[in-house]
């Protein structure tokens, strides 16, 4: 199988290089860190400017159309700077509401998602241990109906009571009530796709993220993003799709994608640092990077990386062939968390002590390669999940 990437999917990649190198400089994201939403908003706007935040957005709501692959081009290219903008969980919702949600909701959220006028975010998490596709926020389907001004004197003739015309919905809707942790980037979102269960099934649920009944409550996390958990109580909601149709299953699947792309970018500007840094600084007279320990440490990483690499490529495939991908996605993500926190380890290490140094932008990759490496799970609970699906067995159209 072949994942060179193609003239396409290569222009995307050097313009998004251009345009993160340009703008995601160190002292530009040491700013960002100390801001209040710690969020480079200009970059967001600049990557819409561009285009790039519609890639993979359908060509009806103004993207490119291209799909996941062109999405993690562009994810790989914002971890190789760690870009403090909240491209995964904005973009992994977008998609879903571009592939599940109503007209309604598609037409109101992904225009300006695409310009980057207005984004979303995903709340996957919650605390305890559970599975991302298992979640225990409670949604409660409410529909509401009044009477027709005509109902009651219409009793007892064509379109009275009993026909079925004689009263109208004034709208289905649902209430959710649970608390999701650590939400990506929420403050600037105007809306959050929420997973919760309901009778039948789970499912993805669009919120207003200043609705009633919704609660925000600011929360530190290792890479410097000022994430949120969210307490539901009978909060309003729409479903995207239909609960219980492997909707959240879907989306799980391509935020577990989305997370590796950006692990592979981490890992591949971690060890550019490691080598630009190795080959200048010098210990008995030669530089560190002619040492045997070292050389041994830095091909590991190149090896782990190339293995990633392969393993987000074959996921991104099998999701764009329309093949069963939850095992697929769960081996990138393995590889994600399990070979890129070595990676980041080991650049760390043979930093010596300026690797703690936050003056230094190495520990910025470190902290990102933990975060990313937690999300949705560590890999202990991503093997169980694989080994879950693979006993399973395979799916038989």
């Amino acid at each position: 199988m072949n994942f060179t990437l193609d003239e396409e999917l290569e222009a995307i990649r050097d313009l998004a290089r251009k345009i993160f190198a340009d703008r995601a400089t160190t002292e530009r994201v040491r700013e960002v860190e100390n801001s209040p939403a710690r969020v480079d908003e200009s970059l967001w706007a600049e990557l819409g400017k561009a285009g790039l935040l519609g890639i993979a957005a359908p060509e009806e709501a103004g993207g490119a159309g291209l799909g996941l692959g062109a999405l993690c081009v562009l994810l790989e290219e914002q971890g190789r700077v760690v870009a403090p903008v909240p491209l995964w969980a904005a973009s992994v919702g977008a998609l879903a509401i571009a592939a599940h949600g109503t007209a309604e909701q598609r037409e109101s959220l992904l225009p300006g998602f695409v310009e980057g006028s207005s984004r979303l975010t995903v709340a996957l998490e919650e605390f305890g241990p559970y599975a991302p596709g298992e979640p225990q926020c409670v949604a409660r389907c409410v529909t509401q109906r009044v009477a027709q001004g005509a109902a009651t004197k219409d009793r007892g003739r064509p379109g009275g009571q009993g026909s079925g015309h004689d009263r109208g919905q004034d709208g289905d809707g649902w209430r959710l009530t649970g608390v999701k942790a650590v939400v990506p980037s929420p403050f600037g979102a105007g809306h959050v796709l929420v997973a919760a269960r309901a009778e039948t099934g789970t499912g993805l649920f669009l919120v207003a993220a200043d609705a009633d009944g919704v609660t925000w409550e600011r929360a530190e996390t290792t890479s410097h993003d000022l994430s949120a958990n969210l307490i539901l109580s009978d909060a309003p909601a729409q479903a995207v799709g239909e609960p219980g149709t492997g909707v959240l299953d879907w989306a799980v699947e391509r935020a577990s994608v989305a997370l590796a792309a950006v692990q592979l970018g981490v890992a591949q500007g971690a060890l550019r640092l490691a080598a630009g840094y190795l080959s200048e600084r010098k210990q008995f007279g030669r530089p560190l990077a002619t040492f045997q320990a070292v050389q041994h440490q830095l091909a590991d990483c190149y090896i782990d990386i190339e293995a990633m690499g392969v393993a987000l490529w074959q996921a991104v495939t099998t999701i764009e062939e329309g093949e069963p991908a939850a095992a697929a996605a769960l081996v990138a993500k393995w590889w994600a968390g399990e070979a890129g926190l070595n990676v980041v380890h080991r650049v760390q290490h043979v930093h010596g002590g300026i690797g703690v140094d936050v003056d230094y932008p190495v520990h910025r990759y470190f902290l990102w390669g933990k975060q990313i490496a937690g999300t949705l799970g560590g890999a202990g609970a991503d093997l169980a999940r694989l080994g879950t699906v693979l006993a399973a067995g395979p799916v038989v159209s």
